[in-house]
């Protein structure tokens, strides 16, 4: 029973505090947690294996999720449509496209006529041609890296560019005086000599 009494106690100090023993007058031994003067003896207790939390130790950082890779749900060109037919006599066109999601940082749009790109890649989707020859052409816009590596691409699209031909162009425009050297189908050659006003005086 004492026994038992005496695991009680010492479960029931704190950690940190000291036990003593000693006799008391009737010969009985006592424990406590208090020194006594004369014959108290102190007992050494045995670590406690319990777990102390640091509460000043940072939490394991979670891994992050690894970042999906940047893709698009869709590319297409806008303007022209699909098998258009373009008149324009200087060959001039404007492209423009579209995606989703928009660009993603450090791609660029690129355009591609007859499969030879047009011109370097760009963050604007839309691009000014000129003087594109006569006759069907194929049209596709695709999507590059910082690498210019292509990650999405337009199916090639067809385009009908019609200019009028020079001897047309004269006919419904007749080249005037000032046109001559400026427009393409009135060549400076073609210009007619200009004739003077000084009356011709001959000589005896």
């Amino acid at each position: 029973m004492r026994n038992l009494l005496l695991c009680l106690l010492l479960l029931s100090l704190p950690a940190a505090a000291q036990v003593y023993t000693y006799l008391d007058a009737e010969g009985n031994r006592v424990f406590t947690d208090k020194p006594q003067q004369g014959n108290a003896e102190r007992i050494q207790l045995a670590p406690t294996n319990g777990m102390h939390s640091n509460t000043h130790e940072a939490p394991p950082a979670a891994t992050p999720p690894s970042a999906p890779p940047l893709s698009y749900q869709m590319l297409r060109i806008l303007v022209p449509q699909p098998d258009a037919t373009i008149r324009d006599n200087t060959g001039n066109l404007i492209v423009t496209a579209t995606s989703e999601p928009a660009l993603h940082p450090g791609h660029g749009y690129r355009l591609l006529v007859d499969g030879q790109a047009t011109g370097e890649s760009g963050r604007s989707p839309v691009f000014a041609l000129e003087n594109i020859d006569r006759g069907t052409h194929q049209l596709a816009v695709e999507i590059v890296d910082a690498q210019g590596r292509t990650l999405e691409r337009t199916p090639n699209q067809p385009l009908h560019m019609r200019r009028m031909p020079l001897t047309q162009k004269r006919l419904a425009s007749p080249c005037k005086k000032d046109d001559y050297g400026v427009r393409l189908e009135c060549p400076l050659r073609d210009k007619p000599a200009e004739k003077t006003d000084i009356p011709f005086v001959p000589f005896f």
